[in-house]
């Protein structure tokens, strides 16, 4: 769910949403399967684009439902490539998504590139702007360990440093990454 609630919003909005939900019970994939769509919404609004949000929720949730019974840990099975293809395939979810769900929802080695990754890498050269999605990917699974422990880290160290430092105006001065 925060995967899909976090598109195009910041975490702290999310948690507001996820609250909601909570409060409300439908922290559930049954749950979330046969409230309609029009209460969805207003359950997450605080995250955002909610009427949206709602729909690729019940996307998601749809196929879950369909395909593997509701069960999470059945959809976690499958293999990498071919959840990939499952994911990317349901209306709403996009690369970086997909990846968010894979690494941190189901566990996979996958490593996640967002905006601040693209911002801070081509800041420092290791990449260039222009970089697609799976360019940028591809240099960290080159030049990492292979380890979903590594990748999540990884990536909440430079959702730390972005917010930080390496903002749309940086702090450079300050950066942690600049050489003395």
């Amino acid at each position: 769910m925060g995967a899909i609630l976090t598109q195009n919003t910041t975490w702290t909005n999310v948690e507001k949403a996820i609250v909601n939900l909570k409060k409300a019970r439908l922290l559930s994939a049954k749950r979330l399967k046969d409230i309609p769509v029009r209460s969805l919404a207003g359950f997450i609004r605080p995250a955002g684009y909610y009427n949206i949000k709602a729909n690729r929720l019940k996307n998601f949730v749809s196929i879950l439902h369909k395909r593997y019974g509701g069960s999470v840990l059945r959809l976690s099975s499958e293999k990498t490539g071919r959840l990939r293809d499952i994911l990317l395939g349901v209306n709403g979810i996009g690369p970086e998504t997909c990846d968010s769900i894979m690494l941190y929802a189901l566990n996979k080695r996958v490593f996640v590139v967002d905006a601040y990754t693209k911002r801070i890498f081509s800041r420092h050269g290791f990449i260039k702007e222009s970089n697609d999605y799976h360019q940028v990917q591809k240099y960290f699974t080159d030049n990492l360990p292979r380890s979903k422990r590594l990748y999540s880290e990884f990536h909440a160290l430079i959702v730390r440093l972005a917010k930080d430092f390496c903002r749309t105006k940086p702090d450079c001065k300050n950066c942690p990454l600049v050489i003395l």
